[in-house]
Protein backbone atom coordinates (compact mmCIF):
# COMPACT_ATOMS: atom_id res chain seq x y z
CA UNK A 1 0.00 0.00 0.00
CA UNK A 2 1.20 3.34 -0.76
CA UNK A 3 0.96 5.93 1.85
CA UNK A 4 1.29 9.48 0.37
CA UNK A 5 4.25 11.76 2.34
CA UNK A 6 2.38 15.04 0.90
CA UNK A 7 -0.61 15.86 -0.82
CA UNK A 8 -0.11 17.39 -4.07
CA UNK A 9 -2.54 20.02 -5.42
CA UNK A 10 -2.33 21.37 -8.95
CA UNK A 11 -2.01 25.50 -8.77
CA UNK A 12 -2.22 27.34 -11.58
CA UNK A 13 0.31 30.22 -11.73
CA UNK A 14 -0.10 33.38 -13.43
CA UNK A 15 2.37 34.39 -16.49
CA UNK A 16 4.47 37.24 -16.59
CA UNK A 17 2.89 40.08 -18.34
CA UNK A 18 4.41 43.27 -18.85
CA UNK A 19 1.38 45.21 -19.79
CA UNK A 20 -0.61 44.56 -16.00
CA UNK A 21 -3.39 46.50 -15.55
CA UNK A 22 -2.63 49.40 -12.31
CA UNK A 23 -5.14 46.94 -9.90
CA UNK A 24 -2.23 44.29 -10.49
CA UNK A 25 0.69 46.15 -9.13
CA UNK A 26 -0.71 47.56 -6.87
CA UNK A 27 -0.72 43.82 -5.13
CA UNK A 28 2.78 45.31 -4.44
CA UNK A 29 3.24 48.13 -1.78
CA UNK A 30 6.18 48.65 -3.21
CA UNK A 31 8.79 48.18 -6.30
CA UNK A 32 12.37 48.81 -6.23
CA UNK A 33 13.68 51.14 -8.82
CA UNK A 34 14.93 48.52 -11.59
CA UNK A 35 11.20 46.67 -11.55
CA UNK A 36 12.80 43.78 -10.84
CA UNK A 37 11.52 43.16 -7.00
CA UNK A 38 7.92 44.06 -5.44
CA UNK A 39 7.74 44.41 -1.98
CA UNK A 40 4.55 42.93 -0.07
CA UNK A 41 3.27 45.16 2.98
CA UNK A 42 3.76 41.70 4.98
CA UNK A 43 6.23 42.12 7.85
CA UNK A 44 8.58 38.97 8.07
CA UNK A 45 10.87 40.37 10.83
CA UNK A 46 12.09 43.98 12.53
CA UNK A 47 14.85 44.95 14.73
CA UNK A 48 16.09 47.94 15.88
CA UNK A 49 16.69 49.73 12.74
CA UNK A 50 16.09 47.26 10.18
CA UNK A 51 12.85 46.15 8.51
CA UNK A 52 12.28 43.13 5.92
CA UNK A 53 9.37 42.58 4.54
CA UNK A 54 7.91 39.68 2.04
CA UNK A 55 9.21 40.26 -1.37
CA UNK A 56 8.98 38.70 -4.99
CA UNK A 57 11.43 38.31 -7.73
CA UNK A 58 9.95 39.16 -11.05
CA UNK A 59 12.59 38.25 -13.11
CA UNK A 60 13.29 34.82 -11.40
CA UNK A 61 10.01 33.96 -10.43
CA UNK A 62 10.96 33.50 -6.67
CA UNK A 63 9.74 34.80 -3.13
CA UNK A 64 12.90 36.61 -1.28
CA UNK A 65 13.25 39.17 1.57
CA UNK A 66 12.79 42.76 1.35
CA UNK A 67 15.01 44.51 4.15
CA UNK A 68 14.83 48.12 5.05
CA UNK A 69 17.97 50.01 7.31
CA UNK A 70 16.84 53.87 8.11
CA UNK A 71 19.54 55.48 8.32
CA UNK A 72 18.06 58.57 10.24
CA UNK A 73 19.02 56.10 13.00
CA UNK A 74 22.45 57.27 12.13
CA UNK A 75 21.55 61.04 11.35
CA UNK A 76 24.89 62.86 12.32
CA UNK A 77 27.10 59.74 11.56
CA UNK A 78 27.79 59.77 8.04
CA UNK A 79 31.25 58.10 8.66
CA UNK A 80 28.84 54.92 9.45
CA UNK A 81 26.39 55.17 6.63
CA UNK A 82 29.30 55.45 4.47
CA UNK A 83 30.68 52.32 5.86
CA UNK A 84 27.06 50.89 5.67
CA UNK A 85 27.45 51.18 2.05
CA UNK A 86 31.13 49.84 0.87
CA UNK A 87 30.26 46.60 3.52
CA UNK A 88 27.01 46.15 1.93
CA UNK A 89 28.38 46.11 -1.39
CA UNK A 90 31.25 43.28 -0.67
CA UNK A 91 28.87 41.20 1.56
CA UNK A 92 26.91 41.10 -2.14
CA UNK A 93 29.57 39.26 -3.58
CA UNK A 94 30.23 36.39 -0.53
CA UNK A 95 28.72 33.34 -1.81
CA UNK A 96 28.64 30.00 0.40
CA UNK A 97 25.75 27.53 1.42
CA UNK A 98 25.52 29.11 4.41
CA UNK A 99 25.48 32.35 4.44
CA UNK A 100 22.07 34.26 3.19
CA UNK A 101 22.53 35.24 -0.04
CA UNK A 102 21.80 39.01 -1.61
CA UNK A 103 21.02 39.88 -4.54
CA UNK A 104 20.37 43.34 -5.10
CA UNK A 105 20.53 46.93 -3.28
CA UNK A 106 19.88 50.24 -3.29
CA UNK A 107 19.52 54.01 -1.45
CA UNK A 108 15.94 55.66 -1.31
CA UNK A 109 17.16 59.10 -1.33
CA UNK A 110 13.26 60.50 -0.72
CA UNK A 111 13.29 58.36 2.45
CA UNK A 112 16.83 58.41 3.45
CA UNK A 113 16.48 53.98 3.61
CA UNK A 114 18.65 51.64 2.56
CA UNK A 115 16.70 48.62 0.54
CA UNK A 116 18.50 45.55 0.14
CA UNK A 117 17.34 42.03 -1.62
CA UNK A 118 18.17 39.07 0.08
CA UNK A 119 17.59 34.92 -0.51
CA UNK A 120 14.34 34.07 1.47
CA UNK A 121 14.51 30.56 3.90
CA UNK A 122 11.14 28.71 3.97
CA UNK A 123 11.05 27.88 7.29
CA UNK A 124 11.83 31.29 8.53
CA UNK A 125 14.27 32.07 11.67
CA UNK A 126 16.19 29.38 13.78
CA UNK A 127 14.16 30.93 17.06
CA UNK A 128 10.93 30.82 15.51
CA UNK A 129 11.38 26.98 14.09
CA UNK A 130 13.05 25.96 17.41
CA UNK A 131 9.13 26.98 19.36
CA UNK A 132 7.51 24.97 16.42
CA UNK A 133 9.37 22.13 16.82
CA UNK A 134 10.52 22.00 20.74
CA UNK A 135 11.32 18.14 20.87
CA UNK A 136 14.58 18.74 18.83
CA UNK A 137 17.89 16.25 19.77
CA UNK A 138 21.13 16.64 20.04
CA UNK A 139 22.09 15.15 16.81
CA UNK A 140 19.85 17.72 15.12
CA UNK A 141 21.68 20.42 16.83
CA UNK A 142 25.00 19.37 16.03
CA UNK A 143 24.01 19.35 12.33
CA UNK A 144 22.75 23.30 12.71
CA UNK A 145 25.96 24.22 14.85
CA UNK A 146 28.14 22.48 11.62
CA UNK A 147 26.32 24.47 9.26
CA UNK A 148 26.60 27.95 11.62
CA UNK A 149 30.64 27.04 11.97
CA UNK A 150 30.53 26.71 8.56
CA UNK A 151 29.22 30.39 7.39
CA UNK A 152 30.88 31.51 10.41
CA UNK A 153 34.44 30.22 9.18
CA UNK A 154 33.70 31.09 5.43
CA UNK A 155 33.08 34.89 6.73
CA UNK A 156 36.18 35.02 8.99
CA UNK A 157 38.90 33.17 6.41
CA UNK A 158 37.59 35.69 3.72
CA UNK A 159 40.32 38.20 2.28
CA UNK A 160 39.29 40.51 3.96
CA UNK A 161 38.05 39.15 7.20
CA UNK A 162 34.20 39.61 7.92
CA UNK A 163 32.92 39.57 11.60
CA UNK A 164 28.90 39.09 11.53
CA UNK A 165 28.96 41.07 14.97
CA UNK A 166 25.03 40.40 15.65
CA UNK A 167 24.86 36.40 15.43
CA UNK A 168 21.51 34.93 17.36
CA UNK A 169 19.06 32.69 16.52
CA UNK A 170 16.87 35.42 14.95
CA UNK A 171 19.35 36.19 12.13
CA UNK A 172 20.10 32.27 11.45
CA UNK A 173 18.09 30.90 8.96
CA UNK A 174 16.37 26.97 8.07
CA UNK A 175 15.04 25.53 5.31
CA UNK A 176 13.16 23.20 7.44
CA UNK A 177 12.47 20.28 4.64
CA UNK A 178 16.28 19.66 4.11
CA UNK A 179 17.20 21.21 7.53
CA UNK A 180 19.92 23.35 6.13
CA UNK A 181 20.99 26.41 7.97
CA UNK A 182 22.24 29.80 6.75
CA UNK A 183 23.49 32.99 8.31
CA UNK A 184 21.84 36.04 7.32
CA UNK A 185 21.12 39.74 8.66
CA UNK A 186 24.85 40.48 7.69
CA UNK A 187 24.27 44.45 7.13
CA UNK A 188 26.06 45.05 10.60
CA UNK A 189 28.68 43.12 9.67
CA UNK A 190 32.30 44.74 9.72
CA UNK A 191 35.31 44.19 7.33
CA UNK A 192 38.42 44.26 9.05
CA UNK A 193 42.26 44.04 7.82
CA UNK A 194 45.07 42.15 8.49
CA UNK A 195 44.24 42.93 12.21
CA UNK A 196 41.48 41.22 12.60
CA UNK A 197 40.71 44.25 15.00
CA UNK A 198 37.53 45.83 15.06
CA UNK A 199 36.01 48.69 17.72
CA UNK A 200 32.86 50.02 17.26
CA UNK A 201 30.01 48.91 19.55
CA UNK A 202 27.10 46.96 17.73
CA UNK A 203 24.87 43.91 18.38
CA UNK A 204 22.45 42.30 20.43
CA UNK A 205 23.20 43.11 23.94
CA UNK A 206 22.29 39.39 25.44
CA UNK A 207 24.64 38.15 22.67
CA UNK A 208 27.44 40.15 22.71
CA UNK A 209 30.93 39.09 24.12
CA UNK A 210 32.32 40.82 27.03
CA UNK A 211 35.23 42.45 24.75
CA UNK A 212 33.09 43.57 22.13
CA UNK A 213 31.57 46.17 25.12
CA UNK A 214 35.01 47.19 25.47
CA UNK A 215 35.35 48.44 21.87
CA UNK A 216 38.07 46.38 21.24
CA UNK A 217 38.33 42.67 19.60
CA UNK A 218 38.35 40.59 16.51
CA UNK A 219 36.12 37.69 14.74
CA UNK A 220 36.14 35.24 18.26
CA UNK A 221 32.84 37.62 19.14
CA UNK A 222 30.74 35.62 16.68
CA UNK A 223 31.82 32.83 18.00
CA UNK A 224 30.82 33.65 21.64
CA UNK A 225 27.63 34.36 19.84
CA UNK A 226 27.21 31.46 18.38
CA UNK A 227 27.58 29.70 21.94
CA UNK A 228 24.42 31.65 23.40
CA UNK A 229 22.86 30.84 20.07
CA UNK A 230 23.17 27.26 21.25
CA UNK A 231 22.46 27.91 24.99
CA UNK A 232 18.80 28.94 23.04
CA UNK A 233 18.86 26.32 20.73
CA UNK A 234 19.01 23.52 24.17
CA UNK A 235 17.15 25.64 26.37
CA UNK A 236 14.65 27.86 24.45
CA UNK A 237 15.63 30.89 26.44
CA UNK A 238 17.38 33.73 25.44
CA UNK A 239 20.42 34.09 27.04
CA UNK A 240 20.18 36.23 30.20
CA UNK A 241 16.66 36.90 30.22
CA UNK A 242 16.76 37.09 34.01
CA UNK A 243 18.54 40.63 33.21
CA UNK A 244 15.90 43.43 33.78
CA UNK A 245 18.35 46.48 32.09
CA UNK A 246 20.93 47.05 30.36
CA UNK A 247 23.17 48.18 32.94
CA UNK A 248 22.66 44.92 34.93
CA UNK A 249 23.11 42.55 31.35
CA UNK A 250 26.65 44.57 31.20
CA UNK A 251 27.73 43.99 34.81
CA UNK A 252 27.16 40.37 34.53
CA UNK A 253 28.54 40.06 31.06
CA UNK A 254 31.52 41.47 31.21
CA UNK A 255 32.12 39.93 34.97
CA UNK A 256 32.08 36.43 33.03
CA UNK A 257 29.70 34.95 34.59
CA UNK A 258 27.17 32.94 32.12
CA UNK A 259 23.36 32.97 31.96
CA UNK A 260 20.90 31.06 33.76
CA UNK A 261 20.01 29.66 31.08
CA UNK A 262 23.59 27.48 30.96
CA UNK A 263 22.62 25.45 34.10
CA UNK A 264 19.58 24.22 32.08
CA UNK A 265 21.12 22.37 29.08
CA UNK A 266 21.04 19.20 30.19
CA UNK A 267 23.47 17.26 28.16
CA UNK A 268 27.10 17.29 29.18
CA UNK A 269 28.94 17.12 26.13
CA UNK A 270 26.85 20.12 25.02
CA UNK A 271 27.79 21.81 27.63
CA UNK A 272 31.56 21.24 26.86
CA UNK A 273 31.39 22.39 24.00
CA UNK A 274 29.42 25.98 24.84
CA UNK A 275 31.60 26.89 27.67
CA UNK A 276 34.73 26.23 24.95
CA UNK A 277 32.99 29.02 22.58
CA UNK A 278 31.82 31.32 25.21
CA UNK A 279 35.47 31.48 27.12
CA UNK A 280 37.84 34.21 27.40
CA UNK A 281 39.04 35.96 24.22
CA UNK A 282 42.44 34.29 24.18
CA UNK A 283 41.03 30.37 25.22
CA UNK A 284 38.42 30.86 22.91
CA UNK A 285 38.41 28.63 19.64
CA UNK A 286 38.02 29.94 15.92
CA UNK A 287 35.14 28.45 14.03
CA UNK A 288 37.35 26.32 12.18
CA UNK A 289 38.62 24.69 15.32
CA UNK A 290 35.23 24.38 16.38
CA UNK A 291 34.52 22.67 13.49
CA UNK A 292 37.06 19.51 14.82
CA UNK A 293 35.61 19.49 18.08
CA UNK A 294 34.95 15.75 19.62
CA UNK A 295 31.86 16.86 20.07
CA UNK A 296 31.03 17.35 16.23
CA UNK A 297 33.14 14.15 15.73
CA UNK A 298 30.50 12.07 14.85
CA UNK A 299 28.41 14.13 12.71
CA UNK A 300 27.73 12.73 9.44
CA UNK A 301 27.46 15.24 6.75
CA UNK A 302 25.88 12.23 4.35
CA UNK A 303 22.51 12.98 6.60
CA UNK A 304 22.69 16.73 5.99
CA UNK A 305 20.32 16.46 2.78
CA UNK A 306 18.84 12.69 3.32
CA UNK A 307 16.18 14.10 0.93
CA UNK A 308 18.51 14.35 -1.89
CA UNK A 309 20.12 11.09 -1.10
CA UNK A 310 16.79 9.19 -1.59
CA UNK A 311 16.08 9.99 -4.95
CA UNK A 312 18.81 7.85 -5.43
CA UNK A 313 17.23 5.37 -3.82
CA UNK A 314 13.79 5.20 -5.00
CA UNK A 315 11.99 4.38 -8.37
CA UNK A 316 8.14 4.92 -8.88
CA UNK A 317 7.60 4.00 -5.18
CA UNK A 318 10.08 1.30 -5.14
CA UNK A 319 12.83 0.86 -2.47
CA UNK A 320 16.47 -0.14 -4.50
CA UNK A 321 18.63 0.17 -1.35
CA UNK A 322 18.27 -0.04 1.76
CA UNK A 323 17.08 2.98 3.91
CA UNK A 324 15.72 3.62 7.73
CA UNK A 325 12.10 3.09 7.73
CA UNK A 326 12.29 6.64 10.24
CA UNK A 327 14.46 8.33 7.76
CA UNK A 328 12.55 7.79 4.72
CA UNK A 329 9.16 8.29 6.18
CA UNK A 330 10.72 12.13 7.95
CA UNK A 331 12.78 13.03 5.28
CA UNK A 332 12.10 11.81 1.90
CA UNK A 333 9.57 14.01 -0.14
CA UNK A 334 8.09 11.20 -1.81
CA UNK A 335 5.61 8.42 -2.06
CA UNK A 336 6.96 5.49 -0.38
CA UNK A 337 6.20 2.30 -0.36
CA UNK A 338 6.09 1.60 3.39
CA UNK A 339 4.93 -2.25 3.69
CA UNK A 340 8.14 -2.50 1.21
CA UNK A 341 10.54 -0.81 3.27
CA UNK A 342 12.97 -2.94 4.88
CA UNK A 343 14.05 -2.55 8.31
CA UNK A 344 17.11 -0.76 9.58
CA UNK A 345 18.55 -4.14 10.86
CA UNK A 346 18.01 -6.00 7.24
Amino acid sequence: MFMPLFTVIELSMPTANPEATDQENELFAEVDPSGRFGRYEELLGHGAVKMVYRAFDLEEGREVAWNQIKLNKFIGSPFIISKIHSEIELLKNLKNDNIIVMYHFWKDTDHNILNFITEACASGNLREYRKKHRHVSIKALKKWSRQILQGLDFLHTHDPCVIHRDLNCSNIFINGNVGKVKIGDLGLATIVGKSHAAHSVLGTPEYMAPELYEENYTELVDVYSFGMCLIEMATLEIPYSECDSLAKLYKIVTSGKKPQAFNRVSDPELKAFIERCVGRPRARPSAAELLKDPFLSDYDENDLDISKAALGWFRNGAVIHKLSAVNAVEYCPLYVARDNLPSSNS
